[in-house]
């Protein structure tokens, strides 16, 4: 095994272990969901056993507005997680996200590690490469590669600055990226979306993306996973481990990624993730305007379990408080609470 490999799945290795077991939530900042409420509606007028979730999403048809958002590949202990997952989300229509694919192509031995396509023969499946790669020497066929040794229906190009600034192996040339994730959707035979990973992509930075010809965007805001922290606890250098304090509460709230951007981007296809953990948050973001609901960390544990069980009943639980909170609201079909006057700002402390 070459020294390049045993880093990369070290790495991969220590940002699973550390999501599970640290804690690596951003402090002194939320979501900012909890400052909404679903109007409750007393007289719902609708049967409970009639409301849908069902969507679409890059042109298929889906279960769910729900997609277990892009976390982990590359290791043994990845490989179970992502099939865990896939299996998870084919019986319960959910979308999934790989994580970054960039180890399946310098390491070609791990591709098996992303491979899910055969326990999820019909859900949308998104490949992931990191955008900055393409300022160090990827272009559009390294990922018109990935897509298909993943079969992918799309391609996620993930934004992460911070993370890899407090990244002992980071790249930070983001320089001139913008056009050239233009050429990459410009080239590239299917639809490819950009998220961050956690720090938000606010109204003005999605319209260009949605200018430049991306087919979606996940806000990804902040509340939940700061990779500032996760880096944090791989870091050996004091510096940057007293710097990861300061920065623990940096980021834009999921809530007003999201309303930001869909006022400037009122038919674009949003993505909304980033601290979401029930399906109450998702029934909010939906509210707030976002097309699907990503849910990344808060699913991981279960996802380790080694069959697909655990993670599936996680899944469906979130499903039925996204149904209750819609019946709670009168609201029995997924177009109808997208931008629905049924969500209110209300005081923390009324």
């Amino acid at each position: 095994m070459n020294h390049q490999k045993r880093s990369t799945e070290k790495r991969k290795s220590e940002h699973i272990d550390i999501a599970l077991n640290q804690p690596v939530a951003g402090t002194d900042i939320t979501t900012g969901l909890e400052q909404f409420r679903l109007v409750h509606e007393s007289l719902p007028e609708i049967a409970y056993s009639e409301i849908s979730l069902k969507t679409t999403f890059l042109e298929q048809s889906l279960q769910t507005p729900f997609l277990v958002s892009s976390m982990t590949g590359g290791t043994e202990k990845a490989r179970t997680i992502n099939r865990n997952l896939a299996q998870a989300a084919e019986a319960r229509g959910w979308a999934m996200g790989l994580g970054s694919c960039r180890a399946a192509l310098e390491h070609p031995e791990t591709v098996d590690t992303f491979r899910v396509r055969d326990v999820a023969p019909t859900i949308p499946i998104l490949a992931n490469l990191g955008a900055v790669q393409l300022n160090y020497g990827y272009g559009a066929d390294h990922c018109r590669q990935v897509v298909e040794l993943v079969e992918a229906d799309g391609l996620i190009l993930h934004l992460n600055s911070l993370q890899e600034v407090f990244q002992p192996e980071g790249n930070t040339d983001f320089r001139d990226l913008l056009s050239k994730i233009e050429g990459i959707c410009n080239t590239l035979e299917v639809p490819v979306g950009v998220k961050e990973v956690g720090w938000g992509i606010n109204g003005k930075l999605a319209r260009r993306l949605f200018d430049a010809g991306v087919t979606f965007v996940d806000v990804a805001g902040a509340g939940g996973t700061s990779w500032v922290q996760v880096e944090k606890h791989r870091s050996k250098n004091p510096l940057l481990i007293q710097a990861a304090k300061t920065f623990s509460g940096w980021g834009l709230p999921t809530a007003f990624c999201l309303q930001e951007a869909r006022k400037l981007n009122p038919t674009g296809t949003l993505i909304a993730s980033g601290g979401m953990t029930n399906g109450l948050d998702a029934a909010k973001a939906l509210a707030l305007g976002a097309d699907l609901v990503g849910f990344g960390r808060s699913l991981l544990a279960a996802a380790t379990q080694p069959t697909p069980e655990a993670i599936a009943f996680q899944l469906e639980r979130i499903e039925t408080e996204c149904r209750i909170a819609m019946f709670g609201s009168g609201i029995d079909r997924v177009e109808r609470l997208q931008g629905t006057s049924r969500l209110q700002k209300c005081p923390l402390n009324p």
